[in-house]
């Protein structure tokens, strides 16, 4: 009876309080499932990078003096490399992405310029590993280019093997960012600027002086920072196109040192190191105000500078010819290549069915578990901005996403590698591994696409819902199921195309038994079964391309 009374009592009280509209008061930290949720989903998360962290310490502490002896001429060489690749590659994306958003900038209403920004967008879509590829049928040693490159540079073409290979590689993929981040700022000028421009008769170098440079050089720290992060975190690109120990950046090594060498002293040394290069930064990049997902919505519309003059626009044209061609090659190059191979026997290989068949189940686990903990995060967050605003608990939830960028998937793999060998099979936990690292790593992503339409629903939904006493897992299915749909199928559909093309945390753990497409790929790649090769990447890619089309057009489309 006393409970019954006591129900009551607080339903009234909900009730009087949602009357006056005050929503804060009703969520309670203590009692609101969507709080409880996102501890839960942040104690997952800190479980999942601590544990990486913890079987890190525990093995440097085993061996304490092999790990500080790993500290060698070898190690710091290898870490300058990492550094100087990533500040080279960085440098040759910045500088023509700003001449190319430029004139893009400066040419609104060409013919193609929409094409131009949709194929700047598919690096973006496209398996490292695959695109990888791509770029050795191209510039390889028996690439289509291999006879002219090898014409000019006055003997046989040795390949693009080494700090060129992946120099290519990483502007391949940062070039079109870099632009398209660019082309984002510039489109932030006023039109009343530029109309000021035409008036004063301005010609292309006092506007870009007085209008456009101050716009690029605003985003010029943050988007190089965004650059340098990319290019100091990778892998995938680094062990494809790496020339041995002369190439090798940290993450490559840690890899090498596990899967080779069987060295957990050394791994627990590069790991420490790529972790404080990284954290680093990541520190710099929030400093610069960067956006870290690294997305880049454009509208075709753009505000209209001068009209540009014969020999600006012909400059301009060939820049845009040139970045094009660049960006299309890999991409026609993996179509070419992929056509010719034997695609139909390549589908009857039980090894590829089995391969395929791994990579979309797991994929399709770490994609429904990105999205559950993206929404148990953004609506743990709201119900503490509401209850607590500004409270320790609520700025966790709020960067707790974004924090996972601090440690790349290849040290969570190998902390959890060193832990796991005391205690299991490491190669029986893959297929645990591969959904957890991937689902976390695309989890900020999605946390973009549903926390917008989660807070704009929470503010319409909130004091409805606490004065009918709707909650938890009610509250999910009738209020906002209906209204997240769309969002949750966007991050869903682009979590599961950057887990069916990682190549990072399977290439530690996995195995003949867990092979997913990209391990397929990688191994084909090795054993020189390069047609093979060719036609794993083309279905590979399609089915990445597909799903980031699927994301694309979730994200654009306006909810009925």
């Amino acid at each position: 009876m006393s409970g019954r009374t006591e129900g009551g009592a607080k339903e009234q009280q909900l009730s009087r309080l949602a009357q006056q509209g005050e929503c804060g008061a009703v969520l309670d930290a203590r009692s609101d499932p969507r709080i409880l949720a996102g501890i839960v989903a942040l104690a997952a998360i800190g479980v999942l990078i601590g544990g990486a962290f913890l079987g890190l310490l525990v093995e440097g502490m085993r061996d304490w003096s092999g790990a500080l002896a790993a500290f060698d001429s070898y190690l710091f060489r290898i870490a300058r490399f990492t550094v100087w690749q990533a500040a080279l590659s960085t440098l040759l994306s910045i500088v023509p992405a700003m001449l190319l958003a430029r004139a893009l900038s400066r040419h609104p209403d060409f013919f193609g310029r929409a094409f131009i920004l949709k194929l700047f967008a598919l690096p973006l879509a496209l398996p490292a590993i695959v695109a990888a590829l791509g770029l050795l049928e191209l510039y390889g040693r028996a690439g289509y280019f291999a006879g002219l490159l090898g014409w000019f540079s006055g003997g046989d073409w040795p390949g693009i093997y080494g700090l060129s290979g992946i120099l290519v590689a990483h502007v391949f993929f940062n070039l079109p960012l870099a632009t398209r981040l660019f082309l984002e700022a510039l489109d932030t000028v006023s039109p009343d600027q530029w109309r000021l421009a035409s008036q004063l008769g301005m010609r292309a170098g006092p506007s870009f002086r007085f209008i456009e440079w101050p716009v690029l050089r605003a985003a010029l720290p943050g988007i190089a920072g965004l650059v340098f992060m990319l290019c100091i975190t990778s892998f995938t690109l680094v062990l494809t196109l790496g020339g041995g120990p002369r190439a090798t950046t940290l993450e490559v090594a840690i890899y090498q040192a596990l899967r080779f060498d069987f060295d957990p002293a050394r791994a627990v040394a590069l790991t420490a190191l790529q972790v404080a290069l990284t954290a680093a930064a990541v520190f710099a990049l929030s400093r610069l105000g960067a956006n870290v997902t690294g997305e880049a919505n454009l509208s075709v519309a753009a505000p209209r500078p001068p009209a540009a003059g014969p020999a600006e626009t012909g400059v301009n044209a060939l820049l845009l010819g040139a970045a094009l061609l660049f960006v299309a090659g890999p991409l026609v190059a993996t179509l070419l290549s992929g056509l010719q191979a034997d695609l139909l026997r390549l589908a009857g290989e039980a090894t590829v069915r089995k391969a395929a068949a791994t990579s979309v189940v797991l994929a399709l686990a770490a994609s429904v578990l990105s999205v559950a903990l993206a929404f148990a995060l953004v609506a743990a967050r709201r119900a503490l901005a509401v209850a607590r605003p500004g409270s320790l608990l609520e700025r966790a939830m709020d960067t707790g996403a974004g924090f996972v960028l601090v440690v790349p998937p290849i040290v969570i793999g190998a902390g959890w590698f060193v832990l796991a060998r005391h205690f299991a099979d490491v190669f029986a936990l893959a297929p645990v591994m591969v959904v957890t690292v991937n689902a976390v790593m695309a989890m900020p992503f999605a946390v973009r696409a549903i926390r917008p339409r989660y807070d704009a629903a929470a503010e319409r939904h909130d004091r409805l819902c606490a004065a009918l006493g709707i909650s938890g897992w009610t509250r999910v299915r009738l209020v906002d199921a209906p209204v997240l749909k769309r969002a949750a199928a966007t991050a869903g559909a682009f979590a599961m195309a950057l887990s069916l093309g990682d190549l990072g945390v399977v290439a530690l753990f996995g195995s003949d038994a867990v092979q997913t497409l990209p391990y397929l790929l990688f191994s084909r790649m090795g054993s020189y079964r390069t047609a093979d090769a060719a036609g794993l990447a083309l279905l590979l890619g399609l089915l990445c391309l597909a799903l980031m089309m699927v994301a694309d057009r979730l994200a654009r489309e306006k909810p009925q």
